[in-house]
């Protein structure tokens, strides 16, 4: 494969890139979704241990936010060095990512276990939820560190050009976590504990393909001599990793808005019903996420060698794939409405109502091809401030308080649901037109 991303055709080297990339991205959905299909089918089919579980998402969502803060929002900083063959600061980029994520992990971990039963409750736990949240939690909490050096680290590998590589680093943890979660929550009796430590060790053998690679094969390879905090360096991480942060912080904060209000107008049935939601969306968000994270060292290795022209390419392609594919995926939903939920759950008083949500709920998911567009171009570029406003309006800005106002001036808890596609059609828009007339703009002339 050529790894020198200013040659040949643009379309063709980020599928090249991007494929493989969806590929690792499903396979690391896989850990979660699998671990709630089982759990959507324990208890004889009863939906409270899918509600458990379905109040950890923001407390993972957050330690998620994290690891794109220091581990992938180095990754256009250490594509543009590459661009620019400046190897020596590439090594230091991708050690200092390896050490804050070490740190922070450490930090989320002890402050997990401190603060795990207040936390659970304020997201909407009931005394009936809260026993199987809490078993989740305090399991995988203890592979924090694992979950947030191969979320953070894998990306580097792809971005060096070895996006099979990439992708053959959650194979591996996520055909292992499939084969233990049977074993761990029914053969073993271990239930929703057994779903967390299988996850656990998973994640565990993954980050250790992926320091083995990073260390010994790869081109630029991860030295222990640049393991450390280098404090320009961190500025420079946080600055482009904070658009990250802000997108999967908000979207942390985003899910217990709406697991507390839910809880308030419909109780835990509805609670399960957005943990489907969730799970769907993740499945039918990667592929155009994977297109636009494939895209990213194409559009930033270009930029850093000056060829506008290609970095103008790429954004073409990637609003035009997507939006083919959000449509097609669109069509999916409200066709068979109610076989996304029979996946997870056999309840009936969970599928009936859920179907109608999930119709809402999707409404204008292709303005979301509009978002990840203009939101990846910012970020590929290094336009720190546009890609952190942008995050912000969608999730903190529009949202949030629809989330919390729209139950309560008659909506109930439809207002939940009808929150996210106003969201998708004004951030989505919003992004893309102001990309195009700032940054595309100015890549042309």
């Amino acid at each position: 494969m050529n790894r020198d991303f200013s040659q040949g055709p643009v379309w063709r080297i980020t599928l090249a890139q991007a494929v493989p990339l969806m590929l690792a991205q499903l396979v690391q959905l896989l850990y979660n979704v699998v671990d709630r299909i089982y759990i959507g089918h324990m208890d004889g089919g009863d939906s409270t241990a899918l509600t458990g579980v379905g109040l950890t998402f923001p407390i993972i969502t957050f330690i998620v936010a994290f690891a794109a803060l220091f581990g992938i929002g180095g990754v256009p900083l250490f594509s543009i060095a590459n661009g620019r063959r400046d190897t020596e600061r590439a090594q230091k980029i991708l050690g200092n990512s390896c050490c804050l994520l070490i740190t922070s992990a450490v930090i989320l971990t002890v402050t997990g276990y401190l603060l795990c039963k207040p936390i659970l409750y304020m997201l909407g736990a009931s005394d009936v939820s809260y026993g199987y949240a809490a078993d989740y939690l305090r399991v995988y909490l203890a592979g924090t560190a694992f979950s947030m050096l191969t979320t953070g680290l894998n990306s580097y590998i792809s971005a060096q050009g070895f996006p099979k590589t990439g992708m053959f680093t959650t194979v591996i943890g996520a055909a292992m976590n499939t084969a233990l979660d049977p074993l761990f929550i029914f053969a073993f009796g271990f239930g929703i504990s057994g779903a967390a430590a299988a996850t656990v060790i998973s994640q565990a053998v993954s980050t250790v393909w992926i320091l083995h690679f990073l260390i010994r094969k790869a081109p630029i390879p991860l030295r222990r001599s640049f393991v450390r905090i280098d404090l320009p360096i961190t500025k420079d991480i946080c600055k482009l990793g904070v658009s990250n942060f802000v997108m999967q912080g908000t979207a942390c904060f985003v899910q217990a808005a709406c697991n507390s209000t839910l809880q308030m107008y419909g109780g835990d049935i509805y609670v399960g019903i957005m943990t489907v939601l969730n799970s769907v969306r993740d499945v039918f968000f990667l592929p155009i996420s994977g297109l636009i994270n494939g895209a990213q060292p194409v559009m930033s290795y270009n930029y850093g060698a000056g060829r506008y022209d290609r970095v103008r390419q790429s954004i073409r392609f990637n609003t035009l794939a997507g939006a083919v594919y959000t449509v097609a995926a669109w069509l999916l939903i409200v066709i068979f409405p109610a076989f996304w939920f029979r996946i997870f759950s056999d309840d009936a008083t969970l599928i009936a109502p859920g179907a109608e949500a999930i119709k809402t709920y999707f409404f204008g998911f292709v303005f979301m091809t509009f978002q990840f567009a203009g939101q990846s171009t910012f970020q590929a570029l290094g336009d720190a401030r546009h890609a952190i406003f942008f995050s912000l309006l969608r999730k903190v800005i529009i949202v949030i308080p629809l989330t919390l106002i729209l139950p309560h001036i008659g909506f109930g808890v439809n207002g939940v649901f009808i929150a996210e596609p106003i969201s998708n059609i004004v951030g989505g828009l919003a992004c893309y037109i102001t990309m195009r007339l700032t940054v595309y703009r100015k890549l042309r002339e």
